[in-house]
């Protein structure tokens, strides 16, 4: 079928599914293939269950003489290009976003200051890959003023190709560091993949790229773009200090030199917020939003999914930030909860997985840092920490630490929980 006549498809269908378990009436079903499912399978249950066509890519599965099914050659590609021309046809305003670190927090901070004036279509938790970011432009309606549109990437040349699916009118990289080494090859590989939207926006002259200009990696690359900065140096188009962090992050912000002063105290936990709330600032007044509707955006919004939670038990206050970690968002972490003015510090935290060669002497200059730093008390979990150089208390696995805080747990301490999410170190918040 030509990708026009699939269009026709799509608009008659309310919404695409790829889930045979959630298809709802009138839906469109994808048939997508991964390492231990096959799609094509559930094409059949999925029309039974409310869906109105199926796209499968295997001629077996598309029943001879029944239009519902729509045979093509890749279902994955054909997603693609169907979000693509849909993009296109709609012409909706839409940023992408992209980052090591903060990229879905700082996209949820955006969203939620843009929704204060704006119909506003953004990604869904971190739906950000070559399957997220397609199903994500086909939830696209025309009532939307402006999407926000997440992209990550864990290899070389996967921004370049999101790009190319959503192409974004505007642009904003969080921040660069060490994560995922294995697929980028080095830290330059990390820059040059996450520069690849600024590549894709640099030839159009109506692009704009929202920058952190105190983040010299980013500005170096930014070279032929028209670029909105924001800050802590004065006159930047919004600029601002942080005033407080015990435990939550508080700070101002203007916007250029002689701008009215705005006091904002959020509900996240870190300094390393600070540029992502900036950032959404930024977008927020770029796109007409009042700056009183801004301020009440980011007071509002509360992190889920163990990024940077306080949460307090029976025993101890806890900072959550297991969702993943690499060298550049530990380093962070643990540097914000050095500054922190609260009593009886311990550390709980997880390896760094996915930096290949590098991964031995990055966990080597975190135990070194958190020896420097006399943290009261410091558990590590898995082999990366076990074979670096140190006296700490380590762990094999999380199951370890659980069976441990049965018999020895911690009690009247601030904890800093972190570590990459397959550590699973979310599963001893219950325990602590």
């Amino acid at each position: 079928m030509e990708l026009t006549a699939l269009y026709q498809v799509f608009q008659e269908c309310q919404s695409v599914t790829t889930d045979s378990r959630n298809c709802p009436d009138g839906s469109l079903f994808i048939a997508l293939k991964g390492e231990s499912f096959n799609g094509n399978a559930f094409a059949e249950k999925a029309l039974k269950s409310g869906c109105a066509y199926a796209i499968v890519d295997e001629a077996g599965y598309a029943v001879e003489g029944d239009r519902r099914y729509i045979l093509v050659d890749d279902c994955l590609q054909t997603m693609q290009q169907l979000a693509n021309y849909h993009r296109r046809q709609l012409g909706t305003q839409i940023i992408g976003i992209t980052g090591t670190n903060g990229k879905t927090t700082t996209k949820e901070l955006i969203s939620s200051v843009l929704c204060k004036a704006h119909n506003v279509l953004y990604t869904l938790g971190n739906l950000n890959n070559h399957i997220g970011v397609p199903a994500t432009l086909l939830r696209l309606k025309p009532e939307h003023d402006l999407a926000v549109i997440e992209m990550g990437a864990n290899h070389l040349e996967e921004i370049k190709f999101l790009c190319g699916i959503a192409e974004p009118d505007y642009g904003i990289i969080t921040n660069v560091g060490k994560a995922h080494l294995e697929g980028f090859g080095s830290f330059e590989g990390v820059i040059k993949t996450k520069g690849e939207l600024y590549d894709f926006l640099r030839p159009k002259s109506d692009s704009t790229v929202f920058i952190h200009h105190d983040n010299s990696y980013l500005m170096n690359i930014a070279g032929g773009l028209n670029l909105v900065s924001y800050g802590t140096e004065d006159g930047l188009y919004i600029n601002g200090r942080i005033t407080d962090n015990s435990p939550y992050l508080t700070f101002e912000w203007k916007a250029g030199k002689d701008g009215e002063v705005h006091q904002v105290r959020t509900q996240l936990i870190g300094e390393y917020n600070f540029p992502n709330a900036l950032a959404a600032i930024t977008i927020g007044r770029f796109f007409g939003v009042e700056a009183q509707q801004i301020d009440e955006a980011l007071a509002e919004y509360t992190p889920q999914n163990n990024r940077s939670q306080l949460k307090k038990t029976e025993d101890n206050t806890l900072i959550i930030d297991a969702y993943n970690a690499n060298p550049t968002s530990m380093m962070a972490a643990l540097q914000n909860f050095r500054n922190m003015t609260v009593p009886h510090k311990m550390l709980l935290l997880g390896d760094m997985r996915e930096l290949g060669a590098e991964s031995a002497a990055e966990h080597q200059k975190i135990v070194d840092y958190i020896k420097e730093n006399g943290f009261e008390k410091v558990w590590l979990v898995g082999e990366q920490f076990a074979a670096a150089q140190h006296s700490f208390k380590t762990y094999a696995n999380v199951q370890e630490v659980i069976k441990e805080l049965e018999t020895n747990k911690p009690k009247g301490y601030t904890i800093l929980i972190k570590g990459s999410n397959g550590i699973k170190l979310s599963s001893t918040v219950e325990h602590l």
